[in-house]
């Protein structure tokens, strides 16, 4: 195994993001340009065996972590078997969604051996919603969180991406809300792909909350680079990503394949590793991971150009 992935500066790499799907059921404006986007012809994105193959080899290198994001995941066809097969690799795996498809997909999910869950919605409100997402009804996310709910699906975490000027005065109904239905809440700085740049800080806000609402820091095992507390009385967590204010790049400890099968060293690379054809042309494909984590830079590039729109990296 040569001592696990570690890259050039010494980080441990254990943790890889799988995009299964560049499509999506809905057109959030900060992942998608309004012009649209050039799909990716279906002979082209990873077979789910391939996927399957792909993690056994980065589980021999010591990933022990695995996500499935998309596009949107469950519009694949076939997620289910997908997922049956992670759960019988016994490996820890989760799924990232917008919830949309989730209320018709959890039992299944779940009688599959998912068990957590990340829904990103960042909005409360039906008409904001309706604007960022192009035409979407969050009430089929709400329904959607109400399934894995009963499902007892855990933890269930939403992820909220706070954008000036769209959402940012929803911070406290979130945490409200949040603690009222016992989920786990997380906000995410803005990271501009492409087009306008939303950015609103949160390092201010997160410490002006721990202080007014008496929020207590929380030790949430797997959490990544987020900073956890509870809020006095309840029993969810609540998060803060602050990948501009507070950059995490020194402990980072991922890698992102796309679904088209490009091995990101970082979520902003602008070089990939082509690890699919490796794969079909029956190389060794460890070989691209060490290749990948030892491409992984220092920090972020987060102002000189990315590799691709959102949908495809998967986040």
């Amino acid at each position: 195994m040569r001592n696990g992935l570690v890259d050039k500066y010494g980080r441990r790499i254990d943790y890889l993001r799988i995009s299964i799907t560049d499509r999506c059921n809905l057109r959030c404006f900060y992942c998608m340009p309004t012009s649209g986007i050039q799909k990716v012809f279906p002979q082209e994105i990873l077979k789910y065996e391939e996927l399957i193959e792909i993690v056994k080899r980065a589980r021999e290198l010591g990933v022990g972590k695995f996500r499935i994001t998309g596009g949107e995941p469950l519009v694949r066809k076939g997620i289910g078997g997908f997922i049956e097969e992670l759960a019988r690799l016994g490996i820890d795996f989760s799924l990232t969604t917008n919830g949309i498809l989730l209320n018709k997909y959890a039992r299944d999910l779940f009688n599959a051996g998912l068990r957590r869950v990340n829904i990103s919605l960042d909005t409360l409100r039906e008409t904001i919603f309706n604007r960022i997402t192009g035409g979407g009804d969050i009430k089929e996310v709400f329904s959607g969180i109400d399934a894995v709910r009963r499902l007892n699906f855990s933890p269930i975490k939403i992820n909220v991406v706070v954008m000036k000027g769209i959402n940012e005065d929803e911070i406290t109904n979130f945490i409200e809300w949040g603690k009222k239905e016992l989920l786990n809440v997380r906000f995410i700085e803005f990271m501009p792909f492409f087009g306008e740049d939303y950015f609103y800080p949160l390092k201010a806000i997160r410490d002006k909350f721990i202080e007014e609402k008496k929020l207590v820091s929380a030790q949430v095992p797997g959490s990544g680079p987020a900073r956890n507390f509870r809020p006095t009385g309840g029993d969810n967590i609540i998060g803060f990503i602050l990948p501009r204010s507070e950059p995490f790049c020194k402990d980072c400890n991922r890698l992102r394949l796309t679904s088209s099968g490009m091995l990101l060293p970082c979520l902003f690379s602008t070089k990939a590793v082509d690890l699919k054809k490796v794969l079909r042309n029956g190389g060794d494909i460890r070989s691209s991971f060490y290749e990948a984590a030892y491409g992984k830079p220092a920090s972020h590039n987060l102002n000189k150009g990315y590799y691709q729109y959102m949908n495809e990296i998967g986040g």
